[in-house]
């Protein structure tokens, strides 16, 4: 036989190799008979992922997807057009944007409230066909009680969707499928990657119509995981959990200093009811003084041990402003709805030393009071 035609050819059999880890399933097709068929409708890794989600979860089922920005585009897929949407006033700039955009594409009746006020979740009526929040939100960290939104609006309209964005409180801490949601999503780039070098998005539910579409949508439109990404997000899962507590901690500690700096006026962290939400990571929001409102540029240049830009919720610290990063789509009208200004700050803090933190942030608050 030829030599290309062996090689071509060759396998090794890795039936009795039983690794320690799962490989990664770098494929994409599979022999007839296996029951992946085809990796941009399922994987081992992906697999894998997802039993880790529902377990975590404690749901039915779970999917996961390339962001979850396409979480949140798999979702939207749920509405036919002319079918009338609510989202929280206080939500990420891009996730805002593309409620937007969806809406007006499809003719989506698009509804903005402030969810956090319970007057305004009094007031809803029953011809919403979906509701979705963040809680805590991005910025502000405001609660919107779970429970409370799928009571209310499950009395007028059993069919109507809660979705609930839980990236910031994370299945550790919150559990929206217990308290009325029908689905939760997650970034998993944030908490779940951890290290900032792998994105993807979760998606879990308890009932199998909203799973089977929501799968069928992945597929279709090749939202899928790819493997390389899905085994990285699984061994950052390993140590998840050990990851959240040191950072909440660290949080705690930086937070109690924050609210003695004269420079800031507001320290947001969210309330922990130990009923809705029992603790909380990292992710925090702080307001300058009147007096330091321009000096964020100041601030961020004199941090030595914060990395700036998009990335958080991971193993380093980082800082950001919302007015320019993460809600820069927003329009000016839009941002000061939101109460979001040039001197609002985000904080995200890793594992380095809470002490180190602390000196660092001191040192680049004295930095902008030097500049008055």
């Amino acid at each position: 036989m030829d030599k290309i035609t062996q090689i071509l050819h060759c396998r090794v059999d890795t039936d009795g190799s039983l690794p320690a880890v799962t490989p990664i399933f770098q494929n994409s097709a599979f022999r007839a008979g296996s029951q992946y068929f085809y990796s941009r409708k399922d994987n081992p890794n992906v697999k894998e992922l997802e039993e880790l989600f529902k377990i975590l979860e404690n749901s039915k089922y779970g999917l996961v997807s390339t962001t979850g920005m396409s979480s949140i585009f798999l979702i939207l897929h749920l509405l036919p057009p002319n079918s009338s949407l609510v989202i929280n006033q206080d939500m990420y700039g891009c996730s805002y944007k593309l409620f937007q955009k969806y809406a007006a594409l499809f003719n989506i009746n698009l509804h903005i409230k402030d969810l956090s006020v319970k007057k305004n979740i009094d007031m809803l009526s029953g011809k919403f066909d979906m509701i979705f929040f963040e809680t805590p939100t991005n910025p502000f960290l405001k609660t919107i009680d779970i429970a409370y939104v799928s009571n209310k609006i499950k009395s007028l309209n059993k069919q109507c969707l809660v979705v609930v964005d839980n990236t910031w409180a994370t299945p550790l801490y919150q559990h929206p499928l217990q308290l009325g949601a029908d689905i939760v999503m997650y970034s998993a780039t944030k908490y779940f990657s951890g290290h900032s070098d792998v994105m993807g998005g979760v998606i879990t539910t308890d009932n199998e119509s909203i799973d089977k579409q929501l799968r069928d949508l992945r597929f279709y439109s090749g939202s899928i995981i790819e493997p390389q990404s899905a085994w990285l997000m699984r061994r950052s899962m390993q140590t998840f959990s050990l990851r959240m507590n040191a950072q909440g901690l660290t949080t705690l500690k930086i937070v109690d200093f924050l609210k003695t700096c004269p420079q800031i006026a507001k320290v947001y962290y969210p309330k922990i009811d130990a009923a809705q939400l029992t603790n909380y990571g990292t992710l925090i929001f702080f307001e300058f003084n009147q007096d330091f409102h321009d000096k964020y540029q100041v601030f961020s240049k004199a941090l030595a041990l914060f990395d700036t830009g998009t990335g958080m919720a991971c193993v380093t610290s980082t800082v950001a402003q919302p007015f320019s990063g993460s809600h820069a789509s927003l329009t000016e009208l839009e941002k000061t709805g939101m109460g979001i200004h040039q001197g609002l700050v985000r904080m995200s803090f890793g594992l380095e030393s809470p002490d180190d933190l602390i000196d660092d942030i001191r040192q680049a608050l004295q930095a902008i009071a030097d500049t008055n």
